[in-house]
Order: C-alpha cells, then sequence, then structure tokens
C-alpha cells in the first residue's frame, strides 16, 4: 500500500476518540454516528478502530462479534485520503480482529464505491436489503393492509396485541432472534431492551415478535408471522404520530412482507446488498423486517 495506509496509524478507537470520529464524519456529510460509536466503544462485542494521521482522525472501521458471526461496517475514509490504500487496510484491520475472536461467517453491506473493495477481499453478494418508509398515524386511524384493524371501525384503535417489553420476554426473544438471524446478539438485546424501548406481540400466548429500539434509532424487529410484523409495525406508527417517520429495512427474501408493507402505503427508499464471507449462514430471513444497524446487524 501507498500513501495515506503506510502513514496512518490504526489502532483501537478509545472513548476518548468519539468526538473526534464523530466530527470527521460529520464534516463529510456521512451522518451522526456519535451514539453508535458511543455504544461500540464500551461495548466488549464491538471491535471499533480509528486511522490516525498527525493527530486527526482519518479513518473508521467496527466490527461486532455476533457468536460465530461478525459483521463489518462504518468503514469510513477522510475524501482527501481515499485512493491509497487505506479503507482496504481499515476493512482488513476489523476482518482480521473478527477472526482472531472466533467468527468463522463475516458480513457486511456494502456502498456502491465499497462494493470492489469487498470482492476484491472475498466478500460475495447474499441478498439486497430494501428500505421502505411511511408517515407516523394518528392512534385512531386505519390503515390499508393493516391486518390488526380489520373489525374496528374507522376512528377506533386498533386492538393490536403489542405491548411493552418485560423481563420475563428477554428468554423467548432471544431464542427467537438466534433462529432468525443465526447469530447471537444477546450482548445488544439485553443491554437495549426495556419497557420504553422494546414492544412484544403474543400469538397463541407465546411470544410471536418484537423490536427492540437503539439509542441510534435503527429497531431490530423480528417476527415469524407477517401479520404480527404488520401489528408490530402499525404499532410503531401510531407511536410517531402523523408527524414522524418509521422506517423498516427487510431482505428481497421476504418477498410477502415487502407486498404486504407496499399495500400499506410504505415507500422505498434506499437498497443494498448484503455481501457474506466465510461458512454459510443457517438463518430465516423472511423473519427479519428491522435491524440495529448495519455494523452489528
Amino acid at each position: 500500500m501507498t500513501g495515506s495506509a503506510t502513514r496512518a496509524t490504526i489502532r483501537p478507537m478509545r472513548p476518548a476518540d468519539v468526538d473526534a470520529a464523530t466530527e470527521a464524519i460529520l464534516r463529510a456529510d456521512w451522518g451522526d454516528r456519535r451514539s453508535w460509536f458511543e455504544f461500540a466503544t464500551t461495548q466488549p462485542e464491538c471491535r471499533p478502530i480509528v486511522a490516525a494521521l498527525s493527530g486527526r482522525v482519518v479513518g473508521t472501521g467496527v466490527g461486532t462479534v455476533n457468536g460465530a458471526v461478525g459483521w463489518v461496517g462504518t468503514i469510513w475514509v477522510d475524501p482527501t485520503h481515499r485512493g491509497a490504500g487505506l479503507g482496504r487496510a481499515l476493512t482488513q484491520a476489523v476482518v482480521d480482529g473478527l477472526e482472531a475472536a472466533g467468527c468463522r461467517t463475516l458480513i457486511l453491506v456494502a456502498t456502491v464505491q465499497g462494493l470492489p473493495l469487498y470482492e476484491r477481499m472475498g466478500f460475495e453478494l447474499q441478498t439486497r436489503y430494501r428500505i421502505l418508509e411511511a408517515p407516523g398515524l394518528d392512534p385512531g386511524e386505519p390503515v390499508a393492509g393493516d391486518p390488526a384493524a380489520d373489525g374496528h371501525a374507522a376512528g377506533e384503535p386498533a386492538g393490536d396485541g403489542v405491548r411493552p417489553f418485560r423481563a420475563a420476554d428477554l428468554d423467548a426473544i432471544l431464542a427467537l432472534d438466534r433462529v432468525a438471524t443465526g447469530e447471537d446478539r444477546g450482548h445488544a438485546i439485553r443491554r437495549f431492551a426495556t419497557p420504553e424501548s422494546t414492544r412484544v406481540i403474543e400469538v397463541d400466548g407465546e411470544l410471536g415478535g418484537f423490536v427492540v429500539r437503539a439509542p441510534w434509532g435503527g429497531g431490530a424487529t423480528i417476527a415469524p408471522d407477517p401479520a404480527a410484523a404488520m401489528r408490530i409495525l402499525q404499532a410503531r406508527r401510531r407511536a410517531h404520530g402523523p408527524g414522524g417517520r418509521v422506517r423498516v429495512g427487510l431482505v428481497e427474501e421476504n418477498a410477502a412482507g415487502l407486498a404486504l408493507l407496499e399495500a400499506a402505503g410504505l415507500v422505498p427508499i434506499w437498497s443494498a446488498p448484503r455481501l457474506i464471507r466465510g461458512e454459510t449462514l443457517a438463518w430465516r430471513p423472511n423473519w427479519i423486517w428491522g435491524q440495529f444497524n448495519h455494523a452489528i446487524g
């Protein structure tokens, strides 16, 4: 490698680096990553790194260990230091850390710019994410395609069966999440799940789905039954109110879910490829209706 990749020092990101990393990314119009970095630098399963040059943060990366599955994400390089191999060096450093931690499957979501690099590093297309968005709702407003609204008059609140999280729900949430994702995300779910951040739905007396919101706005949503997933979504839309916006993220295998969402008025706003390297993943992609973010799953 040449240029900035040879001069920059790649090292673990510490809590003291969060301000500088956040401000550098904001200057590059790549969004506000402060809450994510605050989590990543204090969560043992995360492996955040920075590239520093002359005292400045010029690159970042994060690896997350979800059991035998590792996520590679937040690979960012300052625009003035691109094209010199720093992105590859950051990605390789994250990959090395995940493999050293025992991860046998690696996953990432690629940008258009990063896709050729990741393919050269042995990642292959697994599927694509489809992100859809809808406005929030008045609590009594019925929704086309909402199974929770069946049998309810206009203006009458729907009996969606969605309720706040209870501590007794945790084991069932963790079990459902492991089957759906093929990963162990218990470290994040345990940290985030509270009655304020988490909603569950019961189906035939058992936990049939959940959404766990993260501080930065992402929401891991799992539901085997599409009707249960739609009830969770509509509960979220009503909680946000008419002035809010709600997003969901599905993979292409969940074709039935995508059709339901479009029938309910959600609009596609973004799409990106999900890449994989290593052992085949045993998962249920049609159970997945949202993510924490694309560096943790």
